[in-house]
């Protein structure tokens, strides 16, 4: 395939994808094997294409207001096995194998460990058998841990 429809290619797919006006996506990383959503982060169309051409996940840092590869420092990388647009092109989705059985930087499992209970924000950190190792109520006026 030439360069020419390697370029067309690449920009009609990434056309597709409805960027917000910072340019970003929402991408959410799901373990490919248990389907366990593990993390929500951001792209941009750099971190997308580099996440197609190297086969992990990079995401784009609002915070930081650059690109990161996931797990670059701490090994906990995110092996790609597939990428989905939703129906709106507003949102990606990642199956992914999470190296390390980390993907939050808090160190647990997935970043979705805040159960809402009751009215209130219960800290469920569950291991990779799903037995819960403690837990923490916070008021709905506490700040949720980072």
């Amino acid at each position: 395939m030439s360069d020419a429809m390697d370029e067309n290619a690449q920009r009609t797919w990434l056309d597709a994808v409805k960027w917000d006006d910072k340019g970003l996506v929402a991408a959410i990383a799901q373990d490919a094997t248990t389907q366990e959503v593990l993390m929500l982060a951001w792209m941009n169309r750099e971190s997308l294409q580099l996440t197609l051409a190297t086969g992990d996940a990079h995401y784009w840092s609002r915070s930081r207001c650059a690109l990161w590869k996931k797990g670059e420092t701490s090994g906990h990388i995110q092996h790609v096995r597939e990428l989905r647009l939703d129906c709106d092109g507003d949102a990606i989705l990642m199956k992914v194998e999470q190296i390390g059985g980390i993907a939050c930087h808090t160190g647990r499992r997935r970043c979705f460990f805040n159960l809402l209970d009751g009215g209130r924000w219960v800290v469920r950190d569950e291991n990779a058998n799903g037995v819960v190792a403690g837990s923490a109520v916070l008021a709905s006026s506490d700040k949720l841990p980072t």
